[in-house]
């Protein structure tokens, strides 16, 4: 049997330490891991932590959590960065940088198991067979250089099966955005010419594509193919306005990545701009939620971001960081090629990364706008409702049912920067009478209550009940069987018909309902928290009927059959991908149209 804990002596652990290269783990009381750092040496970065000298307060709070702390001593800062790197990704520890967007990466697909070939966008975690040319920074960059190639080189856009069926050719070719492969118009030989044309633009080659393109066009107009010559003639002056139409162009042609961090501990606001072969492609906004000082913020950043994205010849940085080879060390690893990683620039590379740090400070302003209006909110609800402080969790719940069938409690969790979904619970409901969502409701807050006495899950300051006077009245029972007493209820019900902007409020023991203006930032912070709790409920219950009935959650989307079903199960491997695919990926299955994809994904994704 082994013996009491002994209670944490950060001085007498600092000094353990070695002067060596490792990483650091530092876990709350509940053994939860909360903050994974690296450090050249470990005796003196620990122990910054713990000094006298003022801390942030990001930090402080942090600190006032700890209860232990664990070490591994590694051979070098290279490897201390890596295998930060790894546990952050594996354990997403709440005080380390987290990327709040965890979509994937828009990318050009080029197909290759068919006899014209055609360019799609594509973004999903499974990789496609074919090639694939990116990641884009954004949807709409992938859209506009599809659109330019399939001008230039007409290469087709079309579905396969309907690519298959064609007996003439379709307005694409009308308007000269198609060469009309599917009914033999142009060769294959031909088409593969204007194919591999628009690849070697994705490629970077640009400058070697207009000389054979060149080329090309005098043998045609030597061997007196004059038909051919004008379309060579005219694939060359749509690739030069192709180049001229980017917003700015370098006199060089590798791929580099603007990156600019703005913000202080806790505030960060990271801007990605894209430049591939001389071209700016636009800027992308990251808010890592850091405690460390900028350069650390930075490297941590750096090697999550291109832990799941390519990485180019050339990083552009505005923060000089302290252990910079480390860091072009690990991203050397990570990539497999050559990368150079450096800070500031000169020339048009330095105005790109002044654009980058413009747009990080004004990501940061019209976030921090975003709060201070939530802010304001929340603090018109404390004064409505009579809380002490400034609500910062706020939990609600929903019941949702078919005619009393896998009837499932949601609760969602809303802090100052909105929904913590980390933190969101649902109560698979038993032993009540059907369609009875008085009770239901009521088994629900016991158990959550319960939990909340036992100390498994935070207090929230306010818990909203999307419901009338009788939900309210039976959540406050349920708390009362898990003796959970003291905690602030407030009711949101519909009008009288139901629409947006006539909701009542309703509080523990008053008998009239509070009504807002329907243009009340209040009454809009509510909306947005009931929505998303109706949305998770109801996913929820929409899941476990399915079980239920050991049928497929796909089985109940209407005009969903079972070969288009099988098709989504194929292209996306399996049904946590269907899941997670966004509309334009459903769009890619074939079958799956643009009015059956997104009725697909209001299905799977209610009140989204």
């Amino acid at each position: 049997m082994s013996g009491p804990a002994t209670a944490f002596d950060p001085q007498r652990f600092v000094a353990s330490l070695p002067f060596r290269p490792g990483v650091y783990r530092m876990y709350e009381a509940a053994g939860e891991l909360i903050y994974v750092g690296k450090a050249a040496r470990l005796r003196d970065r620990v122990g910054s932590y713990f000094s006298s000298r003022p801390q942030s307060p990001k930090v402080a709070a942090m600190l006032k959590r700890v209860t232990r702390v664990e070490v591994t001593v590694v051979g070098s800062e290279t490897d201390a960065l890596l295998l930060e790197c790894n546990l952050i990704k594996a354990h997403r520890p709440r005080y380390n940088v987290i990327l709040r967007d965890d979509k994937s990466f828009p990318y050009l697909l080029c197909p290759q198991d068919h006899e014209f070939p055609r360019l799609q966008f594509w973004r999903g975690l499974r990789r496609p067979t074919g090639r694939l040319f990116g990641p884009f920074p954004n949807p709409q960059v992938v859209k506009q250089v599809l659109h330019q190639l399939q001008k230039v080189f007409r290469i087709r856009n079309c579905r396969d099966s309907f690519f298959a069926h064609r007996t003439r050719p379709c307005l694409q070719y009308q308007i000269g955005r198609c060469s009309a492969p599917c009914v033999s118009l142009i060769s294959a030989a031909d088409y593969r010419h204007d194919l591999d044309a628009a690849l070697r633009v994705l490629e970077g080659g640009s400058e070697g594509l207009r000389a054979q393109l060149r080329e090309r066009m005098a043998v045609a107009a030597t061997g007196l193919q004059f038909e051919v010559a004008a379309r060579l003639r005219d694939q060359l002056a749509g690739l030069t306005e192709l180049q001229t139409q980017q917003i700015s162009n370098a006199p060089r042609t590798r791929d580099v990545d603007m990156i600019a961090l703005a913000g202080e501990p806790g505030q960060y606001a990271v801007t990605l701009l894209t430049v591939r072969e001389g071209a700016s492609l636009g800027t992308t906004n990251f808010f890592p939620t850091a405690v460390s000082e900028p350069a650390d913020a930075l490297a941590e950043f750096l090697l999550q971001h291109y832990a799941r994205a390519a990485v180019p010849a050339e990083i552009v940085i505005n923060q000089e960081l302290p252990d910079h080879s480390s860091v072009a060390e690990a991203l050397l690893a990570v990539a497999g090629h050559a990368v150079r990683l450096r800070q500031g620039a000169r020339g048009l590379p330095g105005r790109w990364l002044e654009l980058a740090e413009e747009n990080a400070r004004e990501a940061l302003r019209m976030r921090a706008n975003r709060r201070d209006s939530v802010a304001l909110a929340l603090q018109s609800l404390a004064t409505m409702v009579g809380l002490p402080r400034l609500p910062e969790r706020i939990d609600c719940f929903d019941i949702s049912h078919t005619g009393g069938e896998g009837t499932v409690a949601g609760c969602v969790v809303f802090g100052p920067d909105g929904p913590v979904k980390r933190a969101y619970r649902r109560y698979n409901i038993e032993g009540v009478a059907a369609g009875d969502d008085y009770a239901a409701l009521e088994q629900a807050l016991a158990r959550h209550g319960a939990r909340i006495v036992a100390g498994d899950l935070p207090r929230p300051d306010l818990l909203l009940i999307d419901g009338g006077p009788g939900q309210l009245n039976a959540a406050a029972q349920g708390l009362a069987r898990a003796e959970c007493t003291g905690l602030a209820l407030l009711g949101i019900s519909k009008g009288a018909d139901r629409r947006p902007g006539q909701e009542r409020l309703h509080l523990p023991g008053e008998s009239a309902a509070l009504t807002l203006a329907p243009d009340s930032p209040v009454l809009h912070l509510l909306q947005r928290i009931r929505d998303e709790a109706h949305r998770f409920a109801i996913t929820g219950h929409r899941r476990r009927r399915a079980r239920r009935f050991q049928e497929s959650i796909l089985e109940t989307v209407p005009g969903l059959g079972p070969a288009r079903r099988r098709a989504l199960l194929v292209h996306f491997g399996g049904l946590p991908g269907v899941l997670r695919a966004a509309i334009a990926d459903l769009e890619q299955v074939e079958g799956v149209g643009t009015a059956l994809a997104r009725t697909l994904y209001d299905h799977l994704h209610p009140g989204a």
